[in-house]
Formats: structure tokens, C-alpha cells, sequence
């Protein structure tokens, strides 16, 4: 095919480099702008360029797969204050014995919690405790965080929400929920086996260094305590696109995605006092005369008054014994208030769960995320404020400009004339052709970030497929999730969810690890290579 016009191709392909660089070097010193705005300068620049028009970089926005976003990221911020997430990190130490069985456990929870919120997210809830339980056990961190980041991927290539490239997938494609999660949950429920199997072969001998292995179990009370101790907030990070070495050794900017926000008020019988005149009284733990910072002149009862943390509900305190004295008409209250708040996290979890059952019976998968997102807003009955502004809309912004770049693109033609030199050697016909079409998508996935590469040579590829059978067109759209979403196993920089996994660790308080580079590069190629062939052939 021929190329569009010089001008045109010089033009879109400055603009389009420009973005790139800024979607994979996000802090780079002669522009360090950041990726929302590089995909927004991007197409800017296609558009002042004339290599789209105004009309047609409004058009290239896909509003269904925003959406569907949008979605989502809501019903995650009401699951996250429903504690989803505090009892999926219960389930780390479950009657957990040893460390092959944490590390198989690690695997199973990552894969499936990612095939429903997103890699990223269970990366930035799980990581921290992760780490936690490997450095109370003496045990080494990287084979767990590497089992959580791997499995993450793994598990999201299951469902067109289990991450962003698998949206556009789904909705480009044309595949409905069920069709994708059929297609590919043999390969991904193999491929966590695989992976497990690998990493305890690889790490075997780590693994059975500490003298407290199989024979002596978990404990749970250390993590619990953890757990109940933080508040969780989904992925805020893009999911898409590489970071260098030098963000991953401390210019990432996370946020704070895993805050401690357990705040205890207090209330003497006397007055309201501020917070740093309030004596900590606890039951059973403590002797008042001998708690810091108290002040005796304020002390003049036996008695003092302890909000409930959680609940806003005045228990008082008996001072010589320690034990708590609750009123019956506040006991009553404090029951109104926890059935309230059973029935209300019953309704977050009964709405998810129509949402995701609306999806599999092929509704449409855009309107059925904003309508259980809408619900939960109301159900709530507050303002919604606090929970629309902790969605990512800088994470919407960048698909925004991210289409219109991709669009501008594709119109020098330069995608097609690639396309065209390697469609005779990539047909999903036949076994080696199957295998090279995996190669480049592994390539560029790991070179141009997944995403790009999905709205780059998915029209294509399925048109290819189309071409040698109808049957054929849904099988490519769907080898083409897989192999995207697994090459960000290859290397740290593979995906947004490795890089998670590698700044948590590297900035738990008291417990920090740095996951280098080649630690995970001499498991990542292999196992990449491995479960993504045998991944295409459970394909379907």
C-alpha cells in the first residue's frame, strides 16, 4: 500500500514520536510533562499538522470504551470501601502453611482478583502485605513479589476489564464478556499453573532456606492487624505504558495508594479536647497513670468515654479495670449502625455481582458499568463527590489523546505498509504463522507499550484473519489480548503492574525492597515465553 503524502508522513510521524517518548520516558529532562499530557500534545500536534481534521480527531475518541473505564474505576472505589480488598489480603494467611503454599496462594489471588479489578489495582492492594508476610518469616521477597506482578497479568488477559488493552479488544472486536472469558480462561487458568510451577522450580531452593517452612504454619493475627490498619484506593496509575529504569528507582509517582486511615476520636466526660490533649485508653493494655502525654490536672474522674473508631458510638472506659462499659441505648445504636453497614456492603457486593452477570449474558458492557456505578452512588446516599474525585481522570484524558494520536497514524499509512510486508508470514492459519504474529505483538507491546500496539495492528490483524475464514476474526482479536497482555511479563518495564509491584516494595516503611531489573528478567523471559505458547494453543 502507499504511503499518504510526504508532508503528511513526516508531519504524523514527528507528532506521533513525540508522544511515544512521553508514554515511555514520562520524565524526560527536556519535556518532563508526564504521559497525560504527551498523548494530549500528541494530538494537538495532529491536528495543527492537518493530519486530521478537527471532525476527525473528535471522531477517533471511542466514548464506549471511556466509559467502560469510568465504570469500573467507580464500582472498584465502592468494592475498596466495602473492604473487598482488606479480606483479600486475609486470604494471604488463611490457614497458610509455608512458603510454596503462600506463593501458590499469592498466584491464585492475584490472577483472580486482577480478571475483575484490574492488574494494577490488586497490585497496589496486595503488594505491601506481601512483603510483610515474606520479611516476618525471614523469607526472601522477590519470589512472592514476582508471583504477585506475573500472576496479575496473567490473570487480567481473562476478561475484557482485567485491563485497558482488553477493553479496546473487546469493543473494537466486537466480543461480547462470555465469548472473551471463554476464549481465553483455559489458556489463563493454564498459565497461572505454569507460572507457579516455574517459579517454584526456579526459586526452590529460596524457598526451602528458611527453617520455618511447610511444618510451621502462618500466622494470621500479625496480618490481620496489618490489614485493618490501611485503607486501600484503586489504581491511579496509567496501565499501559513502560517506565524507565531510573522512575522504578525513585521518580515514580504512585501517590498514595495504600493509606493508613484507622483515626480514633476521643471524648473526655469533662469537655471536648483536641486531639493531641486525648489520653488513649485501651482495654486491657495499658495502665493510665502510665500512658505518655498524660495531663493530671485533666484527670479528676474514674471514668472517661472512648469513640469507637469505625463506628462513632461513646463506650466507656473503667480506668482501674480496663474493661468497657457500654450503655444499652448506645448498644442499640452501635448495632443499628453495624447491620447498616453489613446491609449496605451486601448491596456493593450483590450490584458487582449483577454487574458482572449482565456482562457474561452479552449486555452491553459500557452502560452496564455506568449503571452499577450510578446505583452505588445512590445506595450510598451521601454526596459523591469524595468518590467521583478519586477516579482517574487523568487515566481518561490519556485515552482520549491516545486515540486521536493513533488515528493520526494510522492516516500516513506508515502501519498499513508494515502490516502489509509481514501479513504473508503472520496468517493465524498455521502453526509458524501463529508464532510470528506472537513475536511481533510480544516486540512492540514490550517497545510501543500494549495499548499502542492493540489500536495499532488489531483492525488489521483481524481483517487478515477474516480474509482466510470468518471464524478466524474473533480467534485473532482474542490471540492478540493474550499475547499483548503477557508481554508485559517480559521485563520490569513490561507493564505499569510490575513497575507497582517494584515502587511499593521499594518504599514500605521498615520493610523496603528493591526488585532490580535483571531479577526480573531472568524469570520474566522464559516464563513470557513459555506461557505464551502454550497460551495460543488453549486459545479458541
Amino acid at each position: 500500500m502507499a504511503l499518504a503524502a510526504a508532508s503528511k508522513v513526516v508531519l504524523g510521524s514527528l507528532a506521533f514520536a513525540i508522544f511515544w517518548v512521553l508514554a515511555v520516558f514520562p520524565a524526560v529532562p527536556f519535556l518532563p510533562i508526564g504521559r497525560t499530557a504527551g498523548s494530549l500534545l500528541g494530538a494537538m500536534l495532529m491536528v495543527i499538522f492537518k493530519v486530521l481534521s478537527p471532525d476527525e480527531a473528535y471522531g477517533a475518541i471511542d466514548l464506549p470504551i471511556l466509559g467502560l473505564l469510568f465504570g469500573t474505576m467507580l464500582v472498584t472505589i465502592f468494592l475498596e470501601k466495602a473492604n473487598m480488598f482488606k479480606y483479600l489480603g486475609k486470604l494471604l494467611a488463611w490457614k497458610s502453611r509455608g512458603p510454596k503454599d503462600l506463593l501458590c496462594r499469592i498466584c491464585l489471588i492475584s490472577a483472580i482478583s486482577s480478571a475483575f479489578f484490574t492488574n494494577d489495582t490488586s497490585c497496589i492492594v496486595l503488594t505491601e502485605f506481601v512483603l510483610k508476610i515474606a520479611r516476618q518469616h525471614n523469607l526472601p521477597p522477590y519470589p512472592f513479589l514476582l508471583a504477585l506482578a506475573s500472576s496479575a497479568n496473567i490473570g487480567s488477559s481473562a476478561t475484557p476489564i482485567g485491563n485497558p488493552q482488553n477493553l479496546v479488544i473487546a469493543i473494537q472486536g466486537k466480543i461480547s464478556f462470555g465469548k472473551f472469558l471463554m476464549g481465553i480462561l483455559p489458556a489463563m487458568l493454564v498459565g497461572v499453573v505454569v507460572n507457579i510451577v516455574f517459579l517454584i522450580a526456579m526459586y526452590w531452593k529460596a524457598l526451602s532456606s528458611c527453617p520455618k517452612d511447610e511444618e510451621d504454619p502462618i500466622s494470621e493475627d500479625v496480618v490481620e492487624e496489618e490489614i485493618v490498619s490501611h485503607q486501600f484506593s484503586p489504581a491511579r496509575m496509567s496501565h499501559f505504558a513502560s517506565l524507565n529504569s531510573q522512575e522504578c528507582n525513585g521518580s515514580l509517582e504512585l501517590g498514595n495508594t495504600v493509606q493508613n486511615s484507622s483515626q480514633v476520636h476521643v471524648m473526655t466526660d469533662q469537655s471536648t479536647q483536641s486531639v493531641s490533649e486525648v489520653q488513649m485508653v485501651r482495654s486491657g493494655t495499658k495502665d493510665s497513670t502510665s500512658t505518655p502525654n498524660s495531663n493530671p490536672s485533666k484527670e479528676t474522674n474514674d471514668t472517661k468515654e472512648e469513640t469507637n473508631p469505625s463506628k462513632n458510638v461513646a463506650i466507656a472506659v473503667d480506668k482501674p479495670t480496663g474493661e468497657h462499659v457500654m450503655p444499652s441505648s448506645e448498644g442499640k445504636d452501635y448495632m443499628n449502625i453495624k447491620w447498616k453497614r453489613v446491609l449496605w456492603k451486601s448491596c456493593v457486593y450483590a450490584i458487582t455481582l449483577v454487574m458482572l452477570i449482565a456482562m457474561l449474558i452479552g449486555l452491553n458492557m459500557a452502560w452496564t458499568a455506568i449503571a452499577a456505578a450510578i446505583t452505588l452512588v445512590v445506595l450510598d446516599f451521601k454526596d459523591a463527590g469524595p468518590n467521583l474525585d478519586k477516579v482517574s481522570y487523568s487515566l481518561l484524558i490519556f485515552f482520549c489523546g491516545m486515540f486521536i494520536t493513533i488515528e493520526g497514524f494510522k492516516k500516513t499509512e506508515i502501519p498499513s505498509a508494515m502490516w502489509d510486508a509481514m501479513e504473508p508470514y503472520s496468517r493465524i492459519d498455521h502453526a509458524s504463522g501463529t508464532a510470528i504474529l506472537a513475536v511481533v505483538i510480544l516486540v512492540l507491546s514490550n517497545l510501543a507499550s500494549n495499548v499502542p500496539t492493540v489500536l495499532l495492528l488489531g483492525a488489521r490483524v483481524a481483517a487478515s484473519a477474516a480474509a482466510i475464514s470468518k471464524g478466524n476474526e474473533e480467534k485473532a482479536w482474542l490471540i492478540l489480548a493474550w499475547v499483548s497482555t503477557i508481554a508485559g511479563n517480559f521485563s520490569l518495564l513490561g507493564s505499569a503492574a510490575n513497575l507497582i509491584v517494584c515502587e511499593q516494595a521499594r518504599r514500605a516503611p521498615n520493610l523496603g525492597y528493591t526488585l532490580t531489573f535483571w531479577t526480573h528478567l531472568k524469570f520474566g523471559l522464559p516464563s513470557t515465553l513459555i506461557v505464551t505458547a502454550i497460551g495460543l494453543t488453549l486459545i479458541k
